[in-house]
C-alpha cells in the first residue's frame, strides 16, 4: 500500500495544482462581484473584470489629460528605482559591516550591540524623523527602505560569516594569507550567496516601507496612486495596482534567485 507522504505527483499534475487555486480565486471574485452587482448596479467594492480592464486601459494605454503622461507606467518606473536604490545600498551595508563584525572581533565588539539595538527601532516610528532631517524628496523614501532592510542583512551577514567552518580560516592562515586575503578569498565567496537568500527575505519588508513612504509624501509611485484613488474608492485602480505590485515582487525574487544559480551554480547544487 502506497502511504500518501510518498506520493510524488508528475509534473504536469504539480503545474496543474498550482494553478488551480489562482482558478478558483478568479472564480470566486466574479461570483462575488455578479452578486453585489445585482444587489447595486453601482457597487465599487467588487468591479467587475471588464471595468477593471477599463481602468488599466485608462492608467496604463491612454495620456493623462493633465500631463500626458502615461501614469501606470510612470508609477512603476518611480517605485522600482526606489526600491532598488534602496535594496542596492542595504546589501551594500549588510555585506560590508556584517562581514566585518563577523570575521574581525575588535569590529564586532563594538558593533554589535548598536546594530542589535538599531534593528530593534520600528522603521515606521522613525519615518516623521526621516522626512524632517531628509526632506520630503526622494532621499527620505530611500533611506527608510535602507534603514528597515540593512539591519536585517547586517545581523544576517554577521552570522553567516561567524557558522562558516574555524577550520578554513586555519587552513587560510597556515598557508600564510593575512587578514585581508582571507577575507576576499574565503570568506566573500561563501558569503555573496547567502546575501542575495537574505535579500530576497528582505524583499516584502522594502516593499512595505515604500508603499508607507509614497503614500504619506510623494507625487507619483504605486503606493502614492493607491493612496489617492482609495478616496474614491476606485477599486478598479487599486486592485490591478496591487496585483502588479505582486507581480513586480515576484520578478524581482526570481532575478534574484536565477543571478544566483548562475553566479554560485556550487552554492545551489549543495543544497
Amino acid at each position: 500500500m502506497k502511504r500518501l507522504i510518498n506520493y510524488r505527483p508528475s509534473k504536469p499534475i504539480m503545474l496543474a495544482l498550482g494553478i488551480a487555486p489562482f482558478l478558483i480565486l478568479l472564480f470566486a471574485y466574479q461570483l462575488g462581484s455578479d452578486f453585489r452587482k445585482a444587489e447595486n448596479e453601482k457597487d465599487k467594492l467588487l468591479p467587475s473584470y471588464s471595468e477593471i480592464g477599463m481602468a488599466v486601459d485608462r492608467m496604463a494605454f491612454t495620456p493623462d489629460k493633465r500631463s500626458g503622461d502615461y501614469l501606470f507606467w510612470k508609477d512603476t518606473k518611480s517605485s522600482l528605482t526606489r526600491i532598488a536604490t534602496g535594496i542596492v545600498l542595504s546589501a551594500t551595508l549588510g555585506l560590508v559591516i556584517g562581514l566585518a563584525a563577523g570575521a574581525l572581533p575588535i569590529v564586532s565588539a563594538p558593533l554589535n550591540p548598536l546594530i542589535t539595538a538599531i534593528s530593534l527601532i520600528p522603521p515606521m516610528a522613525i519615518l516623521p524623523i526621516l522626512f524632517i532631517v531628509f526632506g520630503l524628496g526622494e532621499l527620505s523614501k530611500v533611506m527608510l527602505i535602507v534603514i528597515g532592510v540593512s539591519p536585517f542583512l547586517i545581523r544576517d551577514m554577521l552570522q553567516r560569516t561567524k557558522d562558516l567552518p574555524t577550520e578554513q580560516l586555519v587552513k587560510a592562515q597556515t598557508l600564510g594569507g593575512n587578514s585581508w586575503q582571507i577575507i576576499v578569498r574565503v570568506i566573500l565567496p561563501q558569503t555573496l550567496p547567502r546575501l542575495i537568500d537574505a535579500v530576497r527575505l528582505s524583499l516584502g519588508s522594502a516593499w512595505l516601507f515604500l508603499i508607507a513612504a509614497e503614500a504619506i509624501a510623494a507625487t507619483d509611485g504605486l503606493g502614492y496612486r493607491i493612496f489617492l484613488v482609495r478616496r474614491y474608492m476606485s477599486m478598479d485602480v487599486i486592485l490591478p495596482y496591487v496585483l502588479w505590485i505582486t507581480c513586480l515582487a515576484f520578478m524581482l525574487d526570481w532575478v534574484l534567485n536565477q543571478t544566483s544559480k548562475v553566479v554560485f551554480p556550487w552554492y545551489h547544487a549543495a543544497k
